[in-house]
Formats: C-alpha cells, sequence, structure tokens
C-alpha cells in the first residue's frame, strides 16, 4: 500500500476527516475564547495593582490579585482544567469548561505582562493627564493603557502562541479537540505516523499564521504612533 492509498484509508474512509475539523473548530473556539477571558482580567488585575500600589486603602484589593496570580500560576493547567471540569463546573460542557478554565489561567498570565507595560509608561503622563482636568480612569484609558499595549504586543502574542499549544491538552475534559482527533483516528486506524503528523502540520502553521498577523499588527501600531 502506497502513502496516498494509507493517508486516504486512514481520513477518507468513514469521513475520519470530519474529526479533524471538528477538532480544529473546538482549538480555534477555545482559544479565542481563553484569549479574551484572559486579557480582561489581567487587564483587570494590572489597573487594579497599579491603583493599589503605595495606597493603604486598597492594600487588600493588592494581596488579593496576588493570591490569584500565585495559586492560578502554581497549579498545572491540566490539574486546573480537571478541577473546573469534576468540581466547579460539573453540568457544563467540556468546550466551555475548558474556555473558562484557559482563560483563568491565562489570566495570571497577562495581568503580570500588563502590569509590566502600565509600570514601563512614565508615570507623570498619569499626573500630566491629571492637571488636564482628565480622571485617572480617564488617563488610564486613553493615554496609559494603549501605550502599555504597545509595549508588551510581542509578549502578548508569545502568550497567545502558548495559549494556542496549551489546548492540546483539552482532550481529557471529553472535548474533541485537534490532539484528541487526532489521537481517535490513530486509536481507529492503527496508523500513528500520519494524524500526528498531520496534527504536528496543523498546529505549525496556526503558529505560523499567528505570528505572521501579530507582525502585521506591530507594524500597524508602530505607523500609528508616528503621525
Amino acid at each position: 500500500m502506497n502513502w496516498f492509498d494509507k493517508l486516504h484509508k486512514t481520513f477518507i474512509e468513514e469521513d475520519r476527516y470530519k474529526m479533524l475539523f471538528e477538532g480544529f473548530g473546538n482549538t480555534i473556539l477555545i482559544t479565542l475564547g481563553a484569549l479574551i477571558i484572559g486579557v480582561l482580567i489581567g487587564a483587570g488585575i494590572a489597573i487594579a495593582k497599579y491603583y493599589s500600589d503605595g495606597n493603604p486603602k486598597l492594600k487588600f484589593l493588592n494581596m488579593l490579585c496576588d493570591f490569584y496570580t500565585t495559586v492560578i500560576r502554581g497549579i498545572p493547567i491540566t490539574v486546573l482544567l480537571l478541577i473546573f471540569y469534576y468540581l466547579i463546573l460539573v453540568s457544563a460542557n467540556g468546550v466551555t469548561v475548558a474556555v473558562i478554565a484557559f482563560g483563568i489561567n491565562s489570566g495570571a498570565y497577562m495581568a503580570e505582562l500588563i502590569r509590566s507595560g502600565i509600570n514601563a509608561v512614565d508615570r507623570g503622563q498619569m499626573e500630566a493627564a491629571r492637571s488636564l482636568g482628565m480622571s485617572k480612569w480617564q488617563a488610564m484609558r486613553t493615554i496609559i493603557f494603549p501605550q502599555a499595549i504597545k509595549n508588551i504586543l510581542p509578549a502578548i502574542g508569545n502568550e497567545c502562541i502558548a495559549l494556542l499549544k496549551e489546548t492540546s491538552v483539552a482532550g481529557y475534559v471529553a472535548v474533541v479537540d485537534l490532539t484528541r482527533a487526532a489521537n481517535l483516528i490513530r486509536n481507529n486506524t492503527y496508523d500513528a505516523f500520519n494524524p500526528l503528523m498531520v496534527l504536528a502540520l496543523v498546529y505549525l502553521l496556526l503558529v505560523v499564521v499567528m505570528t505572521k498577523l501579530l507582525g502585521v499588527f506591530e507594524k500597524r501600531l508602530s505607523k500609528s504612533g508616528k503621525h
């Protein structure tokens, strides 16, 4: 049996390729959903720590944020995923659990990235904005935060790529993601080479595309900053 016949038997017979398409869709859905949650959580924590730093009245808020990042970053994502699936979100489907678990995990890392970006912006800009009559929130939203995101965009891009690859463990909670789809095909056909090579190629292409898109976005941001 030649290689093309092997591919046909592995993927085309019994429409097994449809599992890969389902897995691809779930992987993208989990990645994008978790990314949105992660950015929102990360931004919220970073801004909270920015305002609570050196403010005795907000010391508890600062401690709460530190507790969150310490706990979440200290628990392996697979363990966190299982905790959410079997203990917290018992009645939810696997994709929903994966989006939430990966999002909460990503939020802890995004928080540190965004906080470093905010701290890199000269605090004098906040004072200048306040002297012009802006509220702290207005200054943060229109002046500080956009600069922070521009400074850390490459790091956020790396976190997105890491998040995409981390979703390969979503199969632990009965989600048919790319990795689980390839593994199911391998189990059904006893062909390990083709499903795993296709899986690796798809992930590689996704990372390359994400890297290219990030590069285009960075160039547009740098051009907009020159005007």
